[in-house]
């Protein structure tokens, strides 16, 4: 693919998002899983606990980041499949990676914009934030990394049925949010934990959140942006893999 044609792609990829921002940001299981289920999580958690805001805001990033930028994805595919125009998109002059990428780049833009909010509240009421450079670009990688995740949960079942779609990626998302450092940290974790926390992307987030704003880590910097990095390859290659096979059973 020369450099020409790729801009293109490029262009009408942000048609795309532009597109999705308008129709999907507003539909209900977005404000559900993307803004209502993290904060009920958050204060389930934090009412009755004598924990400093220092110690509550990186399991609050951590969780308004991944469900956030998580829940647009799983619902654009189907109800595009369900209304009819995912045959219009396929039929047009893009490819599958542009259509998808529009989808993750509106993923991306709902889960930065949302993860901000406790960000600039908690620096109001006086969080010291100890690496700022660390913690914006982590939120940045991060929420890439989520957005692909969310398109990926959404290759399978190959529905038009949102509420199907929906579901299942909530099985799989809420598990992660337990096994991954955000109600307990990493070093307090038993070895069995810390070894199934190693396969989740949300535990390197939370441990880059919590150096940034505590100064201390379990893993190293270097570790946390290298996993996030590879996680974010891996669901982007996957994601674009299995719906390149999953679309003709959507449009049959």
């Amino acid at each position: 693919m020369d450099i020409y044609t790729f801009w293109e792609q490029f262009k009408r990829s942000l048609a795309i998002v532009k597109k999705n921002v308008r129709i999907y940001y507003s539909k209900g299981p977005v404000i559900i899983f993307g803004l209502l289920m993290p904060l009920f999580l958050f204060l389930a958690f934090s009412i009755g606990r004598s924990m400093s805001l220092e110690n509550l805001l990186p399991g609050l990033l951590g969780m308004t980041v991944f469900f956030s930028a998580t829940s647009v994805g799983p619902a654009i595919v189907p109800w595009e499949a369900r209304s009819k125009t995912l045959e219009r998109l396929v039929s047009a002059a893009v490819s599958v990676w542009t259509i998808f990428l529009g989808d993750a780049v509106s993923s991306f833009l709902f889960g930065f914009l949302v993860s901000i909010v406790p960000v600039i509240v908690g620096m109001l009421i006086g969080v010291n934030i100890v690496h700022p450079l660390v913690l914006g670009f982590g939120l940045i990688l991060a929420t890439f990394c989520f957005a692909f995740f969310g398109i990926l949960l959404s290759a399978y079942p190959p529905s038009d049925i949102p509420a199907s779609t929906m579901m299942i990626s909530s099985m799989v998302k809420f598990p992660l949010v337990f096994i991954s450092g955000v109600f307990i940290p990493i070093q307090e974790l038993p070895e069995w934990g810390r070894i199934i926390a190693s396969f989740s992307p949300l535990t390197y987030f939370t441990d880059l959140m919590r150096y940034s704003i505590q100064g201390t880590s379990y893993y190293s910097v270097l570790l946390d942006v290298t996993a996030l990095t590879m996680f974010t390859v891996l669901f982007l290659v996957a994601a674009i893999k299995l719906h390149e096979k999953s679309l003709p059973k959507r449009l049959a």
